[in-house]
């Protein structure tokens, strides 16, 4: 099974800058979306079932042109969980869960914390989440959790880790939460792989910063220690530019 992940900035930019030729090129089996910015009725759906992916489910933010998640099949799922049931995070529509097989995988929107009101909800969707997860897991062992996590890990997984410590993202409050949450019993499959540094899925629009590689590597795919064994591949695809961000790719065998 071929999983990707990738926070669009907007899918009907991303349309427009040839998103659905690259997918149908890529061919990934699911395709979990953030930052969808947009809701249901606003996009032709058709276009996403003409490149194969027939099953499809938007879970929007309350307010227009913000947040949002999606999931795009190319099989019927066996269930669909709409967010979490956690009020504040759920408004936000940041967090969307199919069950295929004896997989479940989740395409996941963690907040920015851009200001201090803002770092605050962050922290506290990080806490709730962790709790979150820890309970779906007794019922749902094999758990993979894509998506953006707006959170570098080490200092391998971003350009400038001394001059940037003190900036949300890379705070060691966050650090140590993401730490333990891999620690919690998950797989960083891309860390899993590949140890090199210079790898990143987000880019600044300033100072030439893709061009020049100095990024931050905020997406991941979080696969459940149980599947740890059955892992193939975990690729970052930066290619890609429809976005600020690039896609991820999990590859687990079936």
């Amino acid at each position: 099974m071929k999983i990707v992940s990738y926070n669009v900035n907007g899918i009907r930019a991303a349309l427009k800058k040839g998103f659905l030729n690259w997918l149908i090129t890529v061919n990934p089996d699911v395709v979990c979306l953030q930052e969808i910015k947009a809701n249901e009725e606003q996009l032709d759906l058709s276009v996403f079932e003409a490149a194969g992916y027939s099953f499809n489910y938007w879970y929007s933010a309350q307010k227009k042109g913000y947040s949002g998640v999606a999931i795009l099949m190319k099989k019927k799922p066996d269930h669909i969980e709409w967010g979490t049931g956690i009020d504040y995070m759920d408004v936000e529509g940041r967090n969307l869960r199919v069950d295929i097989g004896d997989m479940s995988i989740m395409s996941m929107y963690l907040p920015s914390g851009t200001n201090m009101d803002r770092l605050d909800f962050k922290l506290t969707y990080m806490d709730d989440f962790q709790r979150y997860v820890d309970e779906l897991r007794k019922t749902h062992p094999n758990l993979i959790v894509l998506g953006d996590y707006n959170i570098c890990h080490e200092e391998i997984d971003i350009h400038n880790p001394k001059g940037l410590k003190n900036v949300s993202g890379f705070l060691p409050v966050e650090r140590e939460w993401i730490g333990s949450f891999i620690n919690s019993g998950f797989v960083d499959s891309f860390r899993h792989f590949n140890d090199s540094p210079d790898n990143y899925t987000w880019w600044s629009y300033r100072a030439n910063a893709r061009n020049n590689n100095k990024g931050w590597r905020l997406d991941y795919g979080m696969v459940n220690e149980s599947l740890r064994d059955r892992l193939k591949r975990s690729v970052i695809l930066s290619e890609a530019k429809h976005s600020d961000h690039c896609p991820i790719l999990v590859e687990l065998t079936d």
